[in-house]
């Protein structure tokens, strides 16, 4: 039980702490307040502390839109097709070499008389023509043997089919033969695609984008078809024109090699030209997918960021709203994307390049109406001329920038190519001796 009077005391004791005296804000010191301008707004006591949100956005600093998205490298690209393209015509000079030395070996050991002078490129040619005619017989006997227990009429429809075929690729030019060759490997990587699993693999390592950093896919969308109209039309191409340019290759490299064996012996003799032709094919393939990634990481790419950063400075701005609504229309449309790129229509259109500018009487048909013949030369130049519209209105249908660089590429192989074949192999050459 609580006393009143104990209550009443210790309320006189709590009275100042409950009710302190007033003191005037004039008569305050001054280090216990800091000193306050007469104006100062009564708001300024009343705004809320940043948050940490609003701090690091105030210490850091935003970027542009450009800004974020760093510009592709063609570092890499560069040095990749370098370095693709004289490794294939290292290789292909060795293989060159060696071949010729196996020819020129097994000519002087039929006969004496090339004992005295080494071969020539055409007999040894003449030679590899009839091994392989003595190789083909001798699979069509292996293949009586086998189908010996067939019925007849089989075994006949068997036999003519392989015989026909066996005939019409032995005489094939070398160079068409090494054409069939790639349209198999293009047909075999075609088949691929159409596997749904194997299809993200494909789409990484069979294509190049021009975005993804990689090289390599330099060289393995030279090979890849997805559909069956740009294989078959490609495949046609190579078959028509890749022959023209591995015999062109010879003939040209002949005429040069001769005019060096008088000034120098017989140290630049050629039994085969698949090599050289193959070699050709890849660096052209890495120069055409090089030029259209330069292209696309130069121009195509800055042009994107700027349509993206239009399109949003036209949708956050309030002044947008002043422009008229055909400007903003044409500023505010989805930007365009770079697109990946595929097939071997960059090498095909270096082959073709070379074939016209070598043959320039030659005469080429149309594969569609009206189905008339007309001269290479001006079949070549009306698709360059259509490659080069097709860049400055910005057509998206083909790779129009890797048709243009293959033709560059093919203009500039005729000119120096022969040249630099006899310069890579006159290196091997000499690289063999010394090592010999």
């Amino acid at each position: 039980m609580f006393r009143t009077t104990d209550i009443l005391k210790t309320s006189l004791y709590l009275r100042p702490c409950i009710h302190p005296s007033s003191r005037s804000f004039v008569h305050s010191l001054p280090r216990n307040f800091p000193r306050i301008g007469r104006f100062t707004s009564e708001k300024s006591f009343q705004s809320t502390p940043p948050t940490f949100r609003d701090q690091v956005a105030r210490s850091i600093e935003v970027g542009s839109f450009s800004s974020r998205f760093p510009r592709p490298t063609i570092r890499n690209q560069i040095l990749f097709f370098v370095g693709g393209s004289l490794l294939a015509y290292s290789i292909a000079a060795s293989q060159t070499e060696i071949d010729t030395e196996y020819w020129s070996k097994q000519l002087v050991s039929v006969s004496h008389r090339w004992t005295l002078r080494p071969p020539t490129t055409e007999e040894m040619r003449k030679a590899q023509y009839l091994e392989l005619g003595k190789y083909l017989q001798t699979q069509v006997n292996q293949l009586k043997d086998t189908l010996a227990e067939w019925p007849l009429a089989l075994r006949n429809l068997i036999l003519s089919v392989y015989v026909q075929a066996a005939q019409s690729y032995l005489d094939a030019p070398e160079g068409r033969r090494l054409c069939w060759l790639i349209c198999g490997v293009n047909t075999a990587i075609y088949l691929v695609w159409k596997i749904p699993r194997l299809a993200p693999f494909m789409t990484r390592s069979f294509t190049h984008h021009p975005l993804s950093g990689r090289s390599y896919t330099l060289l393995m969308s030279m090979f890849s078809h997805k559909s069956f109209i740009h294989l078959l039309a490609n495949s046609m191409a190579l078959a028509s024109f890749g022959a023209l340019v591995s015999f062109l290759e010879g003939s040209a490299a002949t005429h040069y090699f001769t005019l060096e064996q008088l000034k120098h012996g017989e140290h630049q003799q050629e039994a085969t030209a698949k090599w050289h032709f193959l070699a050709f094919f890849i660096s052209a393939g890495l120069f055409s997918g090089l030029v259209s990634h330069v292209a696309a990481c130069k121009i195509l790419f800055p042009r994107l960021v700027n349509q993206y950063t239009a399109s949003a400075v036209i949708k956050n701005s309030p002044a947008a709203a002043a422009i008229s609504s055909t400007a903003v229309k044409t500023a505010t449309t989805a930007p365009r994307e770079i697109l990946p790129s595929l097939g071997a229509s960059g090498a095909i259109y270096a082959a073709v390049t070379v074939s016209a500018l070598a043959f320039p009487d030659a005469q080429v048909s149309l594969i569609f109406p009206p189905f008339v013949s007309i001269p290479i030369q001006a079949g070549v130049g009306g698709l360059v001329m259509i490659d080069m519209i097709g860049i400055v209105r910005g057509w998206r249908m083909f790779d129009h920038y890797a048709h243009f660089g293959g033709a560059a590429f093919g203009a500039i192989y005729y000119m120096y190519g022969p040249q630099w074949w006899a310069f890579m192999r006159g290196e091997y050459q000499q690289l063999r001796s010394h090592t010999s």
